[in-house]
């Protein structure tokens, strides 16, 4: 969304339900098998209120609220107490993920092919032993 203020991030018309829940959640530093612990809920349901198929019940979402850190209004409307927007990427953010990326990259292609040659020479061990 071009030029949109900081403070419109995760308002109700750029920003869903459980686009606030996931991110308080990473805000807090939680997992959400360990929000889903917390709470005394399935990560099944967690899963499902991020990805807005379904909303808390008001107990939940008063406990939602208060181990998130963010008012109960926030997480419904993005207006009140609730997470800052997240900090654009620089250039040279971009540019180091990717070079993270072409180096993983190779790492896996080195992987794959030393997989490769394991397996052929196991099945020639494979063979001498059946021999």
């Amino acid at each position: 969304m071009p030029d949109m203020d900081q403070s419109e991030w995760y308002s109700a018309e750029a920003a869903t339900f459980g686009d606030r829940l996931a991110a308080a959640r990473e805000a807090a530093s939680l997992t959400p098998e360990a929000l889903a612990r917390k709470l005394g809920v399935k990560l099944a349901t967690i899963q499902n209120w991020e990805n807005d198929h379904s909303e808390p019940r008001a107990n939940k979402l008063q406990m939602l609220s208060g181990l998130l850190n963010v008012s109960m209004r926030w997480m419904l409307t993005g207006e009140g107490d609730g997470v800052e927007a997240p900090v654009p990427a620089t250039n040279d953010d971009l540019q180091k993920a990717l070079a993270d990326l072409a180096r993983m990259r190779a790492q896996a292609l080195a992987l794959s092919q030393d997989m490769g040659h394991l397996e052929k020479r196991l099945r020639g061990l494979m063979r001498e032993v059946v021999l």
